[in-house]
């Protein structure tokens, strides 16, 4: 009776290599956690996808863990995992970056390749810090930005007004994304700053042009 439950908690993997592997997938979490808000947080609109760092980072890194011990049971993991439908979108391609660099991160901690995964995380904030250096010499640095959201209904009659309304007022108007989420449509675009801009006249511009649209607008 003892050995059957003694079988049933036993694990290929040892406790202490456990304890390495996921505290150093924390550790990554943690760096990339840091770096997401040094380069990203402050300047971009984006879906929050950094709040699960700190758990999703672990989480993975158990997953290949086990996915190496037992392989069908990895495959049953991996197609229990397709079923699962995240309704949060990705509002923003650098998010994207992020997920792929803690994905990568969890990857290499739980096979065992620390080294790679220092270099990554080395070769990834040397890029992000040129492209920072870069981006405060030209005239990149003077673009902002700015999402609208609008109510899914009132969309179509109002996406060629919002279109010309915003050419007309904003310089260097780019479109970046655009997502749908609850029944509202919301769009992102890039802009060339400029000083002193009556942002409450554009706003009330906006508000009289959209009418009975219900529209939410958010300025970076």
């Amino acid at each position: 009776m003892l050995e059957e439950l003694t079988s049933l908690v036993e694990s290929p993997l040892g406790i202490w290599e456990t304890l390495i592997r996921v505290g150093c997938a924390l550790l990554a979490s943690v760096v990339a956690y840091l770096m997401y808000q040094l380069f990203y947080g402050s300047s971009h609109i984006g879906a929050g996808v950094h709040r699960t760092f700190l758990i999703g980072g672990p989480a993975i890194t158990m997953i290949f863990l086990v996915i190496q011990t037992s392989i069908p049971l990895g495959i049953g993991l991996l197609g229990a995992l397709s079923f699962v439908r995240f309704r949060t979108p990705i509002k923003d391609p650098a998010e994207i970056g992020f997920l792929l660099l803690l994905i990568a991160s969890s990857i290499g901690t739980a096979t065992g390749n620390l080294i790679p995964t220092v270099i990554l995380f080395g070769v990834v904030f040397v890029a992000l810090g040129l492209q920072r250096i870069i981006s405060s010499r030209i005239t990149l640095s003077g673009q902002g930005h700015l999402m609208i959201s609008v109510d899914k209904l009132s969309f179509p009659e109002f996406e060629e007004k919002l279109k010309a309304f915003l050419k007309s007022e904003l310089r260097g108007l780019r479109f970046e994304t655009m997502s749908t989420m609850d029944n509202r449509i919301s769009l992102q675009y890039q802009y060339q700053r400029r000083s002193n801009y009556d942002w409450s006249n554009f706003t009330n511009e906006l508000n009289r042009l959209a009418d009975t649209a219900k529209v939410e607008i958010y300025v970076g």
